[in-house]
């Protein structure tokens, strides 16, 4: 009988370690818990928590007081919880301080109830709050606007703590005035409420440590359900329920679920967010008469205007779906995607209704309220059109300044006090001035801009989203090809296969994103691996070349045939260009000149594929980032246009740019786009102008060895242009191979797409026919065309007269992906040059 109970829990155990099924993990209990009801002598009990009265023994340990008292509400029947029917009160510089363990990110919570006492009226406090000597409230006061209409404040922060001494600092903001508390709580966080990952900067390349922030929150959403109370929160929070935020009540429906969720272990837990936030959600109201109706749910929630920071945290749990994979959406901040064709299934499965979550950080825009929207991604598919939102935290960046010395003991300093208030009154100055100045300034640039944001049931465009949204640069979480459902996953053992386990006699050139491989698959397959660096700039990039290339195919654009991801692994896989980069045939190594005939027939390859981007889909395709280490070579010198990490969506069909930062290469960025950030396919034209004259004079576009007045190739070659002397500029190796027509109409063609304005310059449809003809002019040595003057042979031209040049060997060059290189700008230039660019 004793080995059958023996077997029998041997069993259960095994199988309660090794079942499929998640088990809920147990309340969360703090290494530092300290909890004050201040002004008490008692101790209270509150959500199933004890605080300890700071005027009995125990709690008077941690109050460092020059003057304060114990005050009582004078009608304590009206307040919400016994921790406000009591306060301490503050005349002078007074502090708290508490023994914090271990160095982790703490939760602080201070609560202020503005009742009457016999001597103080709370409501009257005007007062600052000091974290560690550094300014958390400024001139903080909370109004009673009238006896019956008393509101209590919730100040709650998240921050990093110190291991050691951890002060709360309460100091009155002038002499007559006081400030007070009536409860505060420090305890540690769990290690997953926030982590050491950057969060994305929505509508920016940037990426934010939140480690190294003191966040403030400002709004706990539960989406679609009701009011939780701290009682039900293993963290003691409250969430307040969605519908005062909704913009269109009728544009969602609240659903909810009776079972528990499924958490795992890379999802949320339950310290991130109650049950009760994952059980409910709202998703799109669509008639049953309907499926195919497409538009966004949104909510508005008041927020600081003029560029004030915010966190936004995101809270998913599918449990409207009846089986994995079939809901996709999008989730958008303000006209910026947060996060594109959305699938939690493929971050929680096999489990459906499993909480998930997504960060975002974003600058408030000078509207006071921040737009959050959620709506079907163009990857849904009838009848799953459908979008959610379980839950939502909106979280501020505070800007915390200004100092104040750690009170040592309980004896006032007057000398210290008045410095801070007149520090104090100097620091709210001068914030109040470059707040003012820097709403002024974003309202500019959001006028110019941000589109008119008050549609909301507006139709989806091709990529998602409302007619106006953007595509949100630098976004990527998971991965976007198996959003997709692309074929293109290669697995990572293959991949060390294809390159020998990334020996390092493969590798054919190295850049900002990492290593490029030569290797070869299984099947023979010659392959060109480019390999991400962790920790470097390239997700972004990676999200992009993944989703631009799994959508077109051409004969002069570089193929991708695949992608993998496995073990935090960023590697995209390509065809192999034998020949390389197309720099490396003109200048800086040691090739065989290319004829005059080869340049046109790899020119006109390149303005082919530039061409079918711009055309081949309703938006067409704005590449960013041509140049001619990024035009690659095959063995047949065939040319193919590569690397579209920085390419966006041309605008739409009642637009006639795409705003977004500028981007690119120096030397080849559109003068217009740098100024205006108003990006168009003729950005690329003006680059592909540049690349022209790399083809005709063999030198780098920016070349700072070179006298000032030759550094710029595009400005300097223009010059030449505008005399009607270009001949005397060309690459010496072409002086006895060009046709005279042909390099008349090839320069002709060079200007015009490096005309000043983008509305000047032909199209890339216009640029591929005149480069046709000059190939034609080259052949056939046609005389003249009939605008043409009269010198029609070579002969008829004065021999070239060759402007001296640093020779190419003395350009320091840097080697980028497939060998591309990028000439070293020097101080000069490096003003010049944006974070925001390449």
């Amino acid at each position: 009988m004793e080995k059958k109970k023996q077997l029998f829990f041997a069993v259960l155990l095994s199988l309660l370690q090794f079942s499929s099924f998640p088990l809920v993990s147990p309340d969360f209990t703090p290494l530092d818990n300290y909890l004050l009801d201040c002004g008490s002598n008692t101790n209270t009990a509150v959500d199933t928590r004890q605080f300890v009265g700071d005027s009995t023994s125990t709690g008077s340990a941690f109050l460092f007081a020059a003057r304060s008292v114990s005050v009582s509400d004078a009608s304590p029947s009206q307040g919400p919880s016994p921790l406000y029917q009591t306060a301490r009160v503050f005349t002078g510089l007074s502090s708290y301080q508490f023994q914090i363990q271990n160095s982790t990110t703490h939760l602080v919570r201070l609560h202020f109830f503005p009742f009457s006492s016999q001597k103080y009226d709370l409501s009257a406090a005007l007062f600052n709050v000091y974290v560690n000597g550094s300014l958390l409230l400024s001139n903080f006061s909370v109004p009673n606007n009238s006896s019956n209409n008393k509101t209590a404040v919730l100040k709650e922060y998240i921050l990093m703590v110190d291991s050691g001494k951890f002060e709360i600092a309460f100091l009155p903001a002038n002499t007559p005035s006081f400030g007070f508390v009536n409860a505060i709580e420090v305890f540690s966080a769990p290690p997953d409420l926030i982590t050491d990952a950057q969060v994305e900067l929505v509508g920016s390349a940037r990426r934010i440590n939140l480690t190294s922030q003191i966040l403030e929150t400002v709004h706990r959403i539960n989406v679609g359900g009701e009011k939780v109370t701290p009682f039900n929160d293993t963290l003691w929070r409250t969430w307040i329920p969605d519908d005062d935020y909704l913009v269109l009540k009728s544009a969602a429906k609240s659903v909810s679920r009776t079972q528990p969720p499924n958490y795992q272990s890379n999802g949320a837990s339950q310290e991130i967010a109650p049950d009760s936030v994952y059980m409910t959600a709202q998703e799109m109201n669509i008639p049953n008469s309907s499926t195919s109706m497409k538009f966004n749910i949104t909510w508005s929630f008041p927020v600081s205007p003029g560029g004030v920071r915010y966190l936004v945290r995101f809270h998913f749990c599918d449990i409207v779906s009846t089986s994995l994979y079939l809901l996709y959406f999008n989730v958008y901040i303000y006209d910026y995607y947060a996060q594109q064709d959305l699938d939690i299934s493929s971050h929680m499965a096999p489990f459906l209704a499993s909480p998930y979550y997504i960060d975002r950080a974003v600058d408030s825009d000078s509207s006071g309220s921040l737009l959050i929207r959620v709506g079907p991604s163009n990857l849904s598919a009838n009848p799953n059109v459908n979008a959610l939102l379980n839950g939502v935290e909106i979280i501020k960046f505070a800007n915390v300044e200004g100092s104040i010395p750690p009170t040592e003991s309980k004896k006032s300093n007057v000398a210290v006090v008045v410095g801070a208030v007149v520090g104090g009154f100097a620091l709210i100055c001068l914030l109040i001035t470059a707040t003012l100045l820097r709403m002024k300034c974003r309202e500019k640039k959001k006028a110019q801009l941000k589109p008119d944001e008050t549609g909301v049931w507006s139709p989806l465009d091709l990529y998602g989203g409302s007619s106006y949204s953007k595509i949100s640069e630098g976004t990527l979480s998971g991965s976007p090809a198996r959003n997709l459902n692309l074929g293109l996953k290669i697995p990572f053992a293959e991949v060390k296969y294809a390159t020998k386990s990334f020996d390092k006699k493969l590798v054919v050139g190295t850049g900002g994103f990492g290593m490029v491989y030569k290797g070869v698959l299984r099947d023979n397959t010659r392959v060109a691996v480019k390999r991400g660096v962790p920790g470097r700039q390239g997700l972004p990039e990676f999200q992009t070349e993944i989703t631009v290339l799994s959508k077109i195919r051409h004969r002069h654009l570089v193929s991708l045939i695949g992608y993998c991801e496995e073990q935090s692994e960023m590697i995209l896989v390509y065809e192999y260009m034998e020949k390389g980069p197309l720099r490396n045939h003109l200048y800086g190594s040691e090739f065989q000149p290319l004829s005059w005939k080869q340049r046109l027939e790899i020119c006109i390859g390149s303005a082919r594929g530039l061409h079918y981007l711009h055309t081949g889909s309703t938006q067409g395709i704005i590449h960013r980032d041509v140049k001619s280490t990024n035009i690659l070579l095959d063995e047949n010198y065939v040319a193919k246009v590569a690397d579209f990490g920085l390419s966006r969506s041309g605008p739409c069909l009642d637009e006639t740019h795409v705003s977004t930062a500028v981007k690119g290469s120096f030397g080849y960025l559109d003068p217009e786009y740098f100024k205006r950030q108003q990006l168009t396919d003729k950005s690329d034209v003006y680059s592909f102008g540049v690349v022209l004259l790399e083809v005709l004079c063999a030198r780098p576009a920016i070349d700072p060895l070179l006298s000032r007045e030759q550094v710029n190739l595009a400005e300097w070659a223009m010059k030449w242009q505008k005399k009607g002397l270009i001949e005397q500029i060309i690459d010496p190796h072409l002086v006895v191979d060009i046709n005279p027509n042909s390099l008349r109409k090839f320069a002709e063609t060079t200007e015009k797409c490096l005309a000043e304005y983008g509305v000047d310059r032909p199209t890339m449809g216009d640029v591929l026919w005149n480069l046709e003809y000059a190939l034609q002019l080259q052949q056939t040595a046609v005389n003249r065309e009939p605008h043409e003057d009269s010198i029609t042979h070579a002969s008829d031209l004065p021999l070239p007269r060759i402007v001296p040049r640093i020779p190419s060997s003395n350009v320091r060059i840097e080697e980028d992906s497939y060998g591309n290189s990028e000439v070293i700008t020097s101080q000069v230039f490096s003003q010049l040059i944006t974070n925001e660019g390449r």
